[in-house]
């Protein structure tokens, strides 16, 4: 049931922000050449399409919840790409964002993905973090002391992947 739930909030919230969205935008306001850029966005599309399916598996198997905000992990979740950076998620619909922008060369989705960074850093900050501060405690403490929140570490968190932590 519960990867039920979290298919349904990737079809119905992740998609529309990485796909609905930017098809709706791709034509809009200026264009420019993307030459030799044209196929990093879509190596780095590709590349956050597979992120996104990694963090949102993950939130299901070690998290036993959902991204969806109104149904979210019971465990936290710090392993995988969480070993390098807090939100690997959010920089996945950046990266998907940012990289169809580059293939295509559409200066609107270049905005849009400066826009959902702005969201998405508002939405961690004020109310992301203080939740899982209040729900997992000295664990998340600890997490935030040992990973980064946007900028991805070089080495995972020491002592590799660590088994799910139990919410309180």
């Amino acid at each position: 049931m519960i990867w039920l739930r979290a298919v349904a909030f990737v079809l119905v919230v992740q998609l529309s922000v990485v796909g609905v969205l930017p098809w709706v935008l791709r034509d809009t306001g200026p264009r420019f050449a993307p030459g030799g850029w044209r196929f990093a966005g879509l190596t780095v599309a590709g590349a956050g399409t597979i992120l996104l399916a990694v963090c949102n598996a993950l939130f299901v198997r070690q998290g036993l919840g959902t991204a969806a905000p109104y149904d979210p992990p019971r465990n936290l979740v710090v392993a995988g790409p969480y070993r390098f950076v807090r939100n690997p998620m959010y920089l996945s619909a950046l990266m998907i964002v940012g990289g169809v922008a580059l293939w295509l060369g559409a200066t609107a989705l270049l905005a849009y993905a400066l826009l959902l960074s702005l969201a998405y850093h508002g939405f961690v900050k004020y109310y992301e973090e203080p939740r899982l501060a209040r729900r997992f405690g000295l664990a998340y403490a600890a997490y935030l002391r040992a990973v980064p929140r946007w900028r991805p570490r070089l080495r995972p968190i020491p002592g590799g992947p660590q088994p799910p932590i139990a919410g309180s």
